[in-house]
């Protein structure tokens, strides 16, 4: 094994929201947009709520993509314009299908406000196939015990979507992909297989290794590996990592803000579209992010 093993590393920096809320966000990144179906990676946290903060993420319109939030710690009530209120707990997978268009809010529950409460999670967007881009919006919630789990030797593999080592998820999804937390003790060590195209490892805490290559990869750091390599990770101390990846598209994605296309006209069309109130609300929950304003010289990405 050798460097070539590791096609690139993505250091994303962290961006503090205020009140010591940080974020990082890992993809999509200058020199690498996607990794898979994989669109978009952001860590939050962690962070303890002080006092009366938390979080409150208002409503706001997703299309074209399905969204996962994961929670390492904490917890966060989410509702959407389907109707579903559902309280997002850590080891669950929550996944929300936005296709033509889908409105939800995330705020921290209010049995967890005022009480010292702390949240740590990681959120994901994967984009759906042309196919499926415009399919009804939908929301399914797996719980922890429904997602199978593999343990040996200071190794646990947690498969939360696709397939890995001979398991398959029970989550229902458009693509090719693997979405997995591993959890390494130290002196940990797990092959990571080349069945996908594209992979990547998320350092969350920890560090780890590539063996056969110097040095180690530290938290915070997006780790992309490449094509074909058989690849063995390794810890010297206990560490969480993230795997992602899958088949990538071979048509272009475009984001911008919350959307999600292979069409810049249907990003058009969904700004408009929110902008003019056309999007179904969120029961119980009222309030709404306006529309960012469009920025001269700015394109989508």
């Amino acid at each position: 094994m050798s460097d070539a093993a590791v096609e690139a590393v993505i250091v994303p920096p962290l961006r503090d929201l205020g009140d010591g809320f940080t974020v990082r966000r890992a993809l999509p990144a200058v020199h690498r947009r996607m990794v898979g179906p994989f669109i978009f990676l952001d860590e939050l946290g962690p962070i303890a709520f002080t006092g009366d903060r938390a979080l409150d993420v208002r409503p706001h319109p997703h299309i074209g993509l399905a969204t996962i939030t994961h929670l390492i710690e904490g917890e966060i009530l989410h509702r959407d314009s389907l109707g579903h209120v559902q309280p997002i707990r850590p080891g669950a997978v929550n996944w929300m299908t936005a296709g033509r268009g889908i409105v939800h809010s995330e705020r921290t529950p209010p049995a967890a406000r005022g009480v010292g409460a702390r949240l740590h999670a990681i959120q994901l967007w994967v984009a759906l196939p042309v196919a499926q881009e415009e399919i009804a919006p939908s929301f399914r919630h797996y719980p922890a015990q429904a997602l199978p789990v593999a343990e040996d030797r200071g190794v646990r593999l947690a498969l939360l979507a696709g397939v890995a080592d001979g398991m398959t998820a029970p989550v229902e999804t458009a693509s090719d992909m693997i979405l997995a937390e591993l959890m390494l003790a130290a002196g940990g060590r797990y092959a990571f297989g080349a069945a996908h195209v594209e992979r990547a490892v998320y350092v969350v805490s920890g560090a780890v290794r590539v063996e056969g290559q110097e040095g180690a990869f530290a938290a915070g750091q997006l780790v992309v590996l490449k094509p074909g390599a058989e690849v063995v990770l390794a810890a010297d101390m206990p560490s969480r990592l993230m795997l992602v990846g899958g088949e990538p598209f071979p048509e272009r994605r475009y984001v911008w803000w919350n959307f999600v296309s292979s069409r810049p006209e249907r990003i058009e069309a969904a700004k408009a579209d929110w902008r003019a109130g056309r999007f179904d609300g969120v029961a119980g929950d009222d309030e709404f992010i306006p529309l960012p304003p469009d920025v001269p010289g700015v394109r989508l990405v």
